[in-house]
C-alpha cells in the first residue's frame, strides 16, 4: 500500500534558476525510479528566512506531494542530506484529513490560476 507524503526542500539561494529546476528534478525522479508517484508539485519561488542558514537568508522553497510505499522516505531525506545545495528539508506523511485538505487545496489552486 502505498502512504501519502508531502516534502518541502529549500534549496541555496546562490544557485541559478537551471539549477535549482534540476535540483527540483532530481528528488522527484528519485521518488519515480523507486516506486512513488507525484500527485502535485509546486515552486514557491526565493523566500526570505525565518532566521540565517549557513549565513544565508534566502532560499528557493520546493513542495513535492507524492504517493509512495514507506522505504522511499529514508532514501530520500538520505538524498537530501547528501546534497550540498539542500539547506533545510521537512517530510511528512499525510493523514486522511489532511490529504483531503490538500485535494482541495489543489482545487483552489487550479481554479484562482485559470481565472488569471
Amino acid at each position: 500500500m502505498l502512504n501519502h507524503y508531502e516534502t518541502v526542500f529549500i534549496v541555496t539561494p546562490v544557485l541559478s534558476e537551471a539549477q535549482v529546476k534540476e535540483a527540483a528534478e532530481k528528488f522527484k525522479a528519485l521518488i519515480t525510479d523507486n516506486g512513488g508517484k507525484i500527485t502535485n508539485e509546486e515552486n514557491w519561488g526565493l523566500r526570505k528566512l525565518a532566521y540565517p542558514i549557513q549565513k544565508k537568508s534566502t532560499g528557493f522553497y520546493q513542495l513535492l506531494q507524492f504517493e509512495a510505499p514507506g522505504e522511499l522516505i529514508e532514501k530520500l531525506e538520505l538524498n537530501y542530506r547528501r546534497d550540498e545545495k539542500i539547506i533545510r528539508f521537512l517530510t511528512f506523511k499525510l493523514d486522511k484529513y489532511a490529504y483531503e485538505y490538500s485535494i482541495k487545496r489543489k482545487g483552489n489552486l487550479k481554479a484562482s490560476k485559470e481565472e488569471k
